[in-house]
């Protein structure tokens, strides 16, 4: 059983009318696994987690959530997965008990396993407030882990986690994280999208998702060293930026990567010129070798496609 994949999907395709939101899709995850799923808004990304969670029937291709795929039946893969939408999904005037109450009571839920689940999900994330609080009253970071418990009261394999951290500040963020990896310790599997480039550096392996394609899947290592095969550079301007020069580097062909980060540049030359290029741009920037990032790496094979 243990060699069974958490998640399995294979040619996955999911449309709207005419419009193809997942095109032919296939990977796996391992359970324990800690999997991030990045892409721009719009590649499918939340399609294809609601077709994970039993919520969306696929237009084609076969599907496997902890052993169980639609042909078991969506509730069958409703009950092996626990879901946490980019939204908060908690109700605000209702308090911390009231809004667990419910939703152990939509999970069917027996009052004896209810406060079991309870107590030890909240003890998990160290909530400490009473829990007649209101959700409205409690601070953003602390809404996400209640609303983190709420997706494993009924104790899932398999947690699905919508841009959990959106909105919430970076110590909030840092200490959920601390959670997803505490829970993948326990041996769930944690299946998160994100924007923050820092965040998806903690996944396991990543999928990067355009127009509704998977376009590279790998370890965060692997996924540099595959899109920036040579050396990096940061350009850093000695003067004032001369928009006419930046212009003649973005169309250079020996530049086969140019982007700007914040003040400064980063820069990939192809091997052979290397050396010349990074001479000539000696005179107008400060030139210095650096280490790619999953943010380079996102631009360059997501964004920069689409450029």
């Amino acid at each position: 059983m243990n060699d069974i994949p958490a998640v399995a999907v294979s040619k996955l395709t999911v449309k709207f009318g005419d419009f193809t939101a997942v095109d032919n899709i296939s990977f796996t995850v391992k359970r324990g696994e800690v999997f991030g799923f990045l892409g721009a808004n719009g590649a499918g990304k939340t399609t294809t987690i609601r077709v994970l969670c039993g919520l969306l029937p696929p237009t084609s291709g076969e599907i496997s959530v902890g052993g169980v795929g639609f042909d078991t039946g969506e509730m069958a893969i409703k009950r092996k997965v626990g879901y946490m939408s980019q939204k908060f999904t908690l109700y605000n005037d209702l308090t911390v008990e009231e809004n667990l109450s419910f939703i152990a009571s939509l999970r069917k839920l027996d009052p004896k396993t209810f406060m079991k689940r309870r107590d030890f999900i909240l003890n998990f994330i160290s909530f400490k407030r009473p829990l007649t609080s209101f959700v409205k009253d409690l601070p953003g970071g602390i809404k996400q882990q209640v609303s983190l418990a709420a997706s494993m009261l009924h104790d899932p394999e398999i947690v699905f986690l919508d841009e959990p951290t959106t909105g919430v500040t970076p110590a909030a963020r840092a200490r959920f994280w601390a959670l997803i990896r505490d829970l993948a310790a326990q041996h769930k599997t944690i299946f998160v999208t994100t924007h923050y480039m820092d965040e998806a550096e903690q996944c396991d392996r990543i999928a990067l998702m355009r127009t509704g394609r998977i376009v590279a899947l790998d370890t965060p290592a692997a996924l540099k060293k595959q899109v920036f095969p040579g050396q990096l550079y940061e350009l850093d301007p000695r003067g004032k930026s001369d928009f006419a020069l930046l212009d003649k580097l973005r169309r250079d062909p020996e530049i086969e990567y140019f982007e700007a980060y914040g003040l400064r540049f980063h820069a990939a030359f192809r091997e052979s010129a290397a050396a010349q290029l990074k001479s000539r741009l000696e005179r107008d920037f400060q030139v210095r070798e650096i280490s790619p990032t999953l943010e380079d790496v996102f631009i360059r094979i997501v964004e920069g496609a689409n450029r």
